[in-house]
């Protein structure tokens, strides 16, 4: 992999991007107050840096790809729950399409990632 730290991956950087966005809006009184909502929604975005993050700190591409994956699910998670957002008017249509695009642009660059691993002859730090 070119980077030595999982901080210089654009993609985490925009999870990154994504997560301050996410806390930024549930801030809000009126969603702070969907307290499952706010739960869950933060808890995916989390999930899609750190999944990220600790994939890559595992030293193996199977480990990597596993993670991965599961920062692409919870990105998907996370886009289902802006649909909630809007629909209870806590956040605006503007902020939702800048949301849903932040998250899109997340998924793709997430699988171009997932798909440049596989076809990869290294295996990872692990089995230097």
């Amino acid at each position: 992999m070119g980077s030595q730290n999982f901080e210089d991956l654009e993609v985490w950087q925009l999870a990154r991007e994504l997560t301050r966005y996410i806390y930024e809006v549930t801030r809000r009184p009126r969603f702070s107050k969907d307290l499952g909502l706010v739960n869950q929604i933060r808890r995916a975005s989390a999930s899609i840096m750190s999944n990220i993050a600790e994939g890559y700190e595992r030293g193996s591409n199977k480990e990597l790809l596993h993670f991965l994956y599961i920062a692409k699910s919870s990105c998907g998670e996370v886009r289902s729950h802006l649909y909630i957002a809007l629909d209870q008017e806590y956040i605006s249509s503007e902020e939702h399409n800048t949301l849903l695009s932040l998250s899109r642009t997340i998924s793709v660059k997430l699988n171009n990632f997932i798909s440049a691993i596989k076809t990869s002859s290294f295996k990872g730090d692990k089995f230097k």
